[in-house]
């Protein structure tokens, strides 16, 4: 059986880290198992976590007037999963929930938040990746939540 700080430093989201950011991401992580079609957190709830897909596909919904929940994206092993817990208020902004069984690398929010604060390195690589997710996120939710055009 593999262990948290073996997947870690493993994880292609985290690539490039130094080693101690590899140790300090550890302590804050262990692993959630989830089995197919469960909710792993609702849009509008605190965000008290952030993972990284091991194994397993996880879909983003969010509820867009007049067209109800809708799947944003669909994302699987080495992708990220929650920024809302960077910015806050701390609360999710999606509703995520699992497709098939999974196992999810799980990072405490509070206590990594405590940890970017004295370490401002570690912040400032994790808000660089996360950047990139939201970018990507945006770019989802608009594709999918945009009125299409037709010409005919």
């Amino acid at each position: 059986m593999e262990n948290v700080e073996s997947v870690v430093a493993r994880q292609p989201f985290l690539h490039g880290l130094k080693p101690y950011h590899f140790q300090t991401l550890s302590k804050c992580a262990s692993f959630a198992d989830f089995e197919p079609n469960v909710i792993i957190f609702r849009e509008g709830t605190e965000a008290g976590h952030f993972y990284l897909v091991h194994d397993g596909r996880v879909a983003l919904d969010t509820l867009v007037p007049g067209q109800g929940l809708r799947t944003v994206e669909t994302i699987g092993p080495g992708d990220a999963l929650g920024w809302s817990w960077l910015f806050a208020p701390y609360l999710w902004h999606f509703t995520a929930r699992t497709l098939q069984a999974g196992k999810l690398v799980s990072f405490d929010a509070h206590r990594l938040r405590e940890k970017i604060e004295t370490d401002h390195d570690l912040g400032y690589e994790l808000f660089r990746r996360f950047a990139r997710v939201m970018l990507q996120r945006l770019q989802a939710t608009r594709l999918q939540t945009a009125p299409f055009l037709r010409c005919d």
